[in-house]
């Protein structure tokens, strides 16, 4: 009986030995891919100040302006804004930072590179 265990695991050792020869070496995996992706960077929730129309913003630290300002012509947000403040989403690229909301409504910022505070206050 003891034989017989023994060239099993002897013929079972030397099937492994086989197929284990036969197998091809192991590719290295990453997790890199193989050509470079770009993204969109990704955007904010933002409450974006609108009480005396929609001039500049604070983001992340910096102060923005409006390169086309917004209001109504009496100091007020215009027609179909929120006030005092309009929820949406803001993405900051670079030195431009840009607004967008559920309404539709878009406003594109450029960064005031140094500032310190607000160009206006508002009341």
């Amino acid at each position: 009986m003891a034989t017989r265990l023994g060239l099993g695991i002897t013929a079972a050792a030397a099937t492994l030995a086989v197929l284990g020869g036969c197998a091809s070496p192991a590719t290295p995996q990453t997790n890199v891919p193989g050509s470079p992706t770009t993204s969109a960077a990704p955007g904010i929730p933002f409450a974006l100040f609108t009480h005396c129309g929609i001039y500049e913003a604070q983001v992340q630290g910096s102060f923005f302006i409006a390169d086309e300002p917004l209001d109504d012509g009496h100091g007020n947000p215009p027609a179909g804004w929120g006030n005092p403040y309009q929820p949406g989403i803001m993405t900051v690229e670079g030195q431009r930072a840009v607004f967008h909301d559920d309404g539709g409504h878009t406003v594109t910022f450029h960064e005031r590179a140094g500032a310190t505070g607000f160009l206006r206050t508002c009341s």
